[in-house]
């Protein structure tokens, strides 16, 4: 097998986040669920702009923040993801670019704009999101540049793209490039209500072993088998993929590999200030450690420092280098 080009490349929705801090009475008064995501249409999304506060933007998305995760702890790191030749779409490029992350898609021409979230910061930390897919949505199967997949250690899929029908060929077609060329691929349930649409074929994914490795937290975990028990859950995610990471907040995170099961302790935080992507920064820590050869509880470790980055301010990119933060941790970056 030849040498990966990159360690991880990410395949997902291309979101610009619009990040802003506000009150308890706000969500009750919009009639939002804290710490919910709900998907929204233009007018919508134009609308809820109108009541924010001032407002922070980043390019965002799970999948690009856990690129943006890799390439802070010195990863080679590429991402595929839709955006519309549009300011927002030109963003979100740049941003991407600029943190040496490879972006070959081409943008979508003539169709949605590019795609946003707003996501609402209640004083607790918690985000409420609420999104407009718009271009990220029209990935299809001609976005899957062969030569980027088959130079990535793991090709890493959102679970919140499989919802489009050509998405879907997308990510199959990602998985059958890689898988060719001996390489790994992994997903992110992303999101309980993901679980419940998508479940079986979520499991047949898996099952089918069009996926070698699985993320999830453990509210996903056990919606994806219908149970309140965690231990049943974990029991049957073991036998259904070779490799599973469930995250479990401040307790940490369990990674189950056939019999081997390690458990990791969370990275200390003196304050909690924003949960925007603290999962997706976990994979990041967890996807460079795996590329780079290291032991799962390595890699765990490595996933937790870079959840604890990232839950200490506002947004889902890191502002310390990842890397420095591994090297602080003692561990091998």
């Amino acid at each position: 097998m030849a040498q990966a080009e990159f360690d991880v490349l990410t395949i997902g929705n291309a979101i610009v986040d619009v990040l802003a801090r506000t009150e308890e009475d706000v969500l009750v008064r919009e009639g939002l669920v804290k710490g919910s995501m709900r998907l929204i249409e233009t007018a919508e999304a134009e609308r809820l702009y109108g009541q924010m506060g001032p407002a922070h933007m980043v390019s965002g998305g799970c999948a690009g923040n856990t690129a943006s995760g890799v390439a802070s702890f010195g990863g080679r790191t590429a991402f595929i993801g839709k955006v519309a030749d549009d300011e927002l779409g030109r963003f979100y490029r740049h941003d991407m670019t600029a943190l040496g992350i490879h972006f070959p898609t081409a943008d979508l021409a003539g169709g949605a704009p590019t795609a946003r979230s707003m996501i609402l910061i209640t004083p607790d930390g918690e985000r409420t999101m609420n999104t407009y897919l718009g271009a990220c949505q029209e990935l299809t199967p001609a976005d899957i540049d062969r030569a980027t997949v088959e130079g990535a250690a793991i090709t890493y899929l959102e679970g919140y793209l499989w919802d489009p029908p050509k998405a879907k060929e997308a990510f199959r077609e990602a998985s059958r490039i890689a898988h060719g060329a001996g390489r790994k691929v992994a997903i992110t349930l992303s999101d309980s209500f993901c679980v419940d649409r998508f479940r079986d074929e979520f499991l047949q994914l898996m099952r089918e072993r069009a996926v070698d490795i699985v993320f999830a937290n453990i509210h996903e975990a056990l919606a994806l088998y219908q149970t309140s028990d965690f231990a049943t859950a974990a029991g049957i995610l073991r036998k259904d993929v070779p490799l599973a990471v469930v995250t479990l907040g401040a307790e940490g995170s369990l990674v189950l590999a056939g019999d081997e099961e390690t458990r990791v302790p969370a990275a200390p935080v003196e304050r909690v200030v924003d949960l925007t992507g603290a999962g997706d920064l976990y994979a990041s820590g967890f996807l460079y450690g795996l590329a780079r050869g290291l032991a799962h509880r390595e890699c765990g470790v490595l996933g937790s420092l870079a959840a604890a980055e990232i839950i200490s301010h506002v947004g889902a990119r890191p502002e310390t280098s990842l890397r420095q933060v591994a090297e602080q941790g003692g561990l091998p970056a």
